[in-house]
Order: structure tokens, then C-alpha cells, then sequence
């Protein structure tokens, strides 16, 4: 049997309303980057090398600048040897020819006091003494300062010494042998190395007598120097006579 009534329709589904995009609102701060870590170095595979040792670790200018060095050096210490022994060895024709760089090179630094495969070592002491005469005041009268051995001097300041000054080992010694090699046996000269011998022998003795406090006592008018030799006396096992007398050499008064 048919029925006027109806069945309800299905409710209407209300319609969505689409979404509304917002404005986006601005940050007071800008955004921060994420801090960025520093890309590994890649490590070697295998064990790293050692340094090489010595010349060999440096650089390449390094290395150069090294070996440079060392053959100027090398080369240096050859040409002092071959020098030295053309000084020493017997007179031949290479030191003949060239006795002037020879002697250049030599005196007075390494000078040597014996001669290669003939040895003649000095068989006598020779000392070198001084004395002055000393004016105090003005217009006083002149006054003589004693002997002084400058030679027993030098000898007590290298005695012992682990560096002893060659100055006090041979300035001494050298300047005596200097006058006596360009000096007869009257003291006179033997041409211009001989009045430049004097100058130097006076100029050494003045030093000495200022630095031993001699000026102090007045104005140095004059010096005399004078040499002390005595020889060594022969050992005890040899039957050898030796004359140990102490002989004096007097020079004259040099006005200073």
C-alpha cells in the first residue's frame, strides 16, 4: 500500500569554507645560520715519515745556503793548512815563490818558533825589563822608578790560564825580536824598520809603565830598556856544561 509520506532526505552538509592564508608576520630577529663545521683534512693512509736528520730535513735553499757554508769553510781551513805547513816545512821552491802571502798570512797571529823535521827550540830566557824617570811636579826634580820585568809579568798572567792572551805571549817577545833583527850591536839603526822598531818598543814599555800606575806619580820624562838573558840550564843526566850567568843588554835613554 502505497504511503503519501516520504523519507526524510539526508541532511545537507554545511559547506567548508576555504582556508584564508594570513599575512606572515615579521620577526624582530633575523634567523641565525647553523654554525658551519670545518671540513675534515683528509688523513694520509699509512704511518707519516720522520723527519729526515741533519742537512738532509732542512729546505731546499735551506740545504743550499748550508752546503755553501760548509765549503767555504772547508776551503778556508785547507788554505790555513797548506799555508802553515809551507811555513814550517825545509825552504823549497812553492815557498819561495810565494814567501810574501806566506809570511802575509802567518805573522803575527800563527807564527811558529820551530822548524818542521828541525826542531830548534829557544835554549835561552830572555826578559825584557823597563825603568823611567819620573818628573812630579813642575819643575821638580826628576825621580828613577826601579826596574821592572815586563817579561816575569807576562809569563804570571798566561800561568795557569785555560785561555791565555796571546798578546801577553808574544807582543812582548816579538817587539824585542823586531829591534834586535833591525839593530847592530851598538844599538844604532839598520835602515827604516829600525827607527819604526824603536817606536814600537817605546810605545809598548809607556803603556805598560801607564797602566802600572807609574804616570801617577808625575809626568814620564825618559825610559830605559834593557834585555836579561841567561841560558837553560843543561838536565841533570847530561854531562853538559852550561854558562847559567845573567847577561844585560842596555839600550840607551829614550826621551819620551
Amino acid at each position: 500500500m502505497d504511503s503519501n509520506e516520504r523519507e526524510p532526505a539526508e541532511e545537507a552538509v554545511p559547506p567548508v569554507d576555504p582556508p584564508v592564508d594570513h599575512p606572515a608576520v615579521p620577526s624582530a630577529r633575523p634567523p641565525v645560520d647553523p654554525p658551519v663545521e670545518p671540513a675534515a683534512e683528509p688523513r694520509p693512509e699509512g704511518p707519516v715519515a720522520p723527519r729526515a736528520p741533519g742537512i738532509a730535513g732542512l729546505s731546499a735553499p735551506y740545504r743550499v745556503v748550508t752546503a755553501l757554508a760548509l765549503a767555504a769553510v772547508g776551503l778556508a781551513a785547507c788554505g790555513h793548512l797548506a799555508l802553515v805547513f809551507l811555513h814550517v816545512a825545509p825552504s823549497n821552491t812553492v815557498s819561495k815563490q810565494h814567501a810574501q802571502t806566506v809570511d802575509d798570512w802567518i805573522y803575527p797571529e800563527f807564527e811558529q818558533n820551530w822548524k818542521l823535521f828541525a826542531p830548534n827550540p829557544l835554549q835561552q830566557n830572555i826578559a825584557v825589563e823597563v825603568r823611567a824617570e819620573v818628573r812630579p811636579g813642575l819643575g821638580g826634580e826628576l825621580v828613577s822608578v826601579g826596574w821592572r820585568d815586563l817579561s816575569a809579568e807576562d809569563g804570571a798572567a798566561i800561568r795557569h790560564s785555560l785561555l791565555p792572551s796571546h798578546t801577553r805571549q808574544n807582543e812582548l817577545r816579538r817587539a824585542w825580536d823586531f829591534f834586535t833583527g833591525s839593530h847592530d850591536e851598538d844599538n844604532k839603526p839598520i835602515g827604516e824598520r829600525g827607527e819604526l822598531s824603536e817606536q814600537y818598543l817605546r810605545r809598548i814599555a809607556l803603556r805598560r809603565l801607564a797602566d802600572d800606575g807609574t804616570g801617577l806619580r808625575g809626568e814620564i820624562v825618559r825610559i830605559q830598556l834593557r834585555s836579561a838573558t841567561r841560558a837553560v840550564a843543561a838536565p841533570p843526566w847530561s854531562d853538559e856544561k852550561t854558562d847559567t850567568e845573567t847577561y844585560y843588554r842596555e839600550l840607551p835613554w829614550w826621551t819620551v
